[in-house]
């Protein structure tokens, strides 16, 4: 436990002093993105019996957890991997790499939360605030659980900063446009949709809606649970193995 503690510290201390930083990086895409749905097309387009503003934020705010989750703690591990060589003090360390994975992973969906609260105050003034409550919560943390431990994973296995441009663009940016994000995964044919609604950004997007519209389901929870839990050991075991 001391050591789990130690490390959320140290990311807390880097967090401190980044934090504007940190903030800007965080809301400057989802703003954008606002600006264009909320004032732009506002209540001009209706989705899925709501106002286009209503409907696309929930998706932005998962999708800022997917791009925060993964992006953040993936350069950063292959930084001080492959470039830094700060990673080899944490192989000869004391600190057990189950306990290592662990703690980075939580201190990253810990700072993407910080993010996601910054863009849910943000989506308040235009008027396209979403529904809050423990379902909602469990789902962002779930979300930025499921895409930091993919994100580790990614960092542990790239070996250069242009392969960790290449894994974005080939995981991350395809599943930001296919997920639901901006538009009601109905519209897909029936076959590619089976397979699209098993990603784990799309369950978030379904579930972030479905409890706006009261209606919520324990399914999204349960499939990034099942993410969860195959993401993790493989986590555990790439950082076991660079020992």
């Amino acid at each position: 436990m001391n050591q789990f503690i130690s490390i959320l510290w140290k990311e807390w201390i880097v967090f401190k002093n980044k934090l504007f930083e940190i903030s800007l990086s965080a809301l400057l895409g989802p703003m954008m993105y606002l600006f264009a749905f909320g004032w732009g097309l506002g209540g001009a387009i209706m989705a899925d019996g709501a106002g286009y503003a209503a409907f696309v934020t929930p998706g932005i705010i998962a999708m800022n957890g997917m791009t925060q989750g993964f992006s953040v703690i993936a350069n950063d591990i292959n930084m001080s991997r492959v470039y830094q060589k700060t990673f080899e003090t944490v192989i000869i360390s004391p600190v057990s790499m189950p306990v290592f994975t662990l703690a980075r992973i939580s201190a990253n969906v810990l700072r993407c939360l910080y993010s996601a609260i910054l863009i849910i105050a943000a989506s308040f003034l235009f008027g396209a605030g979403p529904r809050l409550d423990w379902y909602f919560f469990l789902l962002l943390t779930l979300n930025c659980a499921v895409f930091s431990s993919a994100g580790f994973i990614a960092g542990l296995c790239v070996n250069s900063h242009a392969g960790m441009a290449r894994a974005s663009n080939f995981v991350i940016t395809p599943m930001a446009f296919i997920c639901g994000t901006f538009f009601p995964l109905d519209r897909f044919p029936a076959a590619p949709r089976k397979i699209i609604e098993l990603l784990p950004l799309s369950q978030t997007v379904i579930g972030l809606r479905s409890g706006v519209n009261a209606a919520f389901s324990f399914v999204p929870p349960l499939a990034l649970l099942a993410w969860l839990a195959a993401l993790i050991p493989v986590a555990v075991f790439l950082c076991k193995k660079a020992e």
